[in-house]
């Protein structure tokens, strides 16, 4: 009778650690993680010039927009938590920290974070969470309802839009965010982003 024993490079037998938000508590300040469905994901190293060149640009147009509306906006890292409808506090084991965040719901509002899925949501890749945003976060942002998400290509300044109908994302439209790209949950809001701002 073959032993009931891991093959070599992979550990099988061993149950997977899901981690909780009292678990995140107690990690070190200085890290950022986020955790799906108890997976702990390191948001490490810290995204390069270009991507924060076209989050500050992204992010001052919005600033300009939500000005004196009642949504707020929000830039990472702020932590979301995306309980299940049985998790106590304690127990919530999805923890995100998405590039940029509007909530138009001010139950939501909370000291540590936002308590909900948030309306509209952008992440902007980069290579540590490219896999992540483009797969896991938009399955668990299509779950929780998220109205509207953007995946923004930083070396091509393109984003795929998904928007949700029902609980469904229908198809993404793919657009070009060197031209004005309208935002359709906010009337009038249009983003764009320059080459030489960046």
């Amino acid at each position: 009778m073959a032993e009931n024993r891991p093959i070599e490079g992979t550990n099988p037998l061993k149950p997977p650690i899901r981690y909780t938000y009292k678990d995140y508590l107690q990690w070190p300040e200085d890290e950022r993680w986020e955790l799906i469905e108890g997976i702990a994901y390191s948001m490490s190293p810290a995204p390069n010039r270009r991507h924060q060149g076209i989050h500050r640009e992204i992010m001052g147009q919005l600033i300009s927009y939500f000005k004196g509306k009642p949504c707020k906006l929000y830039p990472a890292p702020i932590d979301v938590f995306l309980p299940e409808t049985d998790d106590s506090p304690d127990d919530i084991s999805t923890i995100v920290q998405p590039d940029i965040l509007v909530v138009c719901d001010p139950a939501k509002l909370k000291e540590v974070g936002i308590l909900g899925a948030p309306d509209f949501i952008i992440e902007i890749l980069s290579p540590a969470t490219a896999f992540r945003d483009q797969s896991k976060k938009k399955l668990l942002y299509e779950k929780h309802g998220v109205k509207e998400y953007w995946i923004v290509n930083p070396e091509t300044l393109e984003a795929l839009i998904y928007r949700l109908k029902g609980d469904r994302y229908e198809l993404p439209v793919a657009a070009d965010l060197r031209h004005p790209t309208p935002v359709s949950l906010f009337p009038g809001l249009e983003l764009s982003v320059q080459e030489e701002e960046i």
